[in-house]
């Protein structure tokens, strides 16, 4: 199908977590709890088996949100479509938000807050090329070449 997170993440260590998905461990494993049983009383009737586990769409969040990686990467990744990757990101963002833990500070702490700000200018600049002809391109360049040996 995809990627096997599950056996892949079983072999990391406590301290590659942060480095990896953006968050430490005990967060991973406390999100990933909230996660499955929100997915528990949802299907809790049962349903149609989903393309994503509950890891992968953690996982897949979490990586969207460090890497900026496009849902189209992510889906080829997986073997699934955008809309796929898109619903999974949308479920895990919800059932997060409304748990409350996990939270981003307020806009208030964040004007009060010290951060430091790197701008980098990507203005597209205008340059003057010669215009290509006969003469100048590389075709008459090379009969010249080859001639004078």
């Amino acid at each position: 199908m995809g990627i096997d997170n599950e056996e892949r993440i079983k072999r990391l260590s406590d301290e590659t977590y942060q480095g990896l998905f953006g968050v430490k461990k005990a967060t991973f494993d406390l999100m990933l709890f909230v996660l499955e049983a929100a997915y528990k009383e949802l299907h809790k009737f049962g349903g149609k088996p989903p393309k994503l586990s509950v890891l992968d769409k953690l996982v897949i969040t979490l990586d969207y949100y460090k890497d900026y990686r496009s849902y189209e990467r992510i889906a080829f990744d997986y073997g699934v479509v955008k809309a796929t990757v898109w619903n999974a990101i949308d479920w895990v963002e919800s059932v997060l938000i409304k748990d409350k833990r996990f939270q981003l500070p307020s806009k208030k702490e964040l004007r009060e807050a010290e951060l430091e700000v790197i701008l980098v200018d990507c203005t597209e600049s205008p340059v003057q090329r010669p215009k290509k002809n006969n003469k100048n391109g590389i075709p008459e360049r090379k009969n010249d070449i080859l001639s004078k040996h």
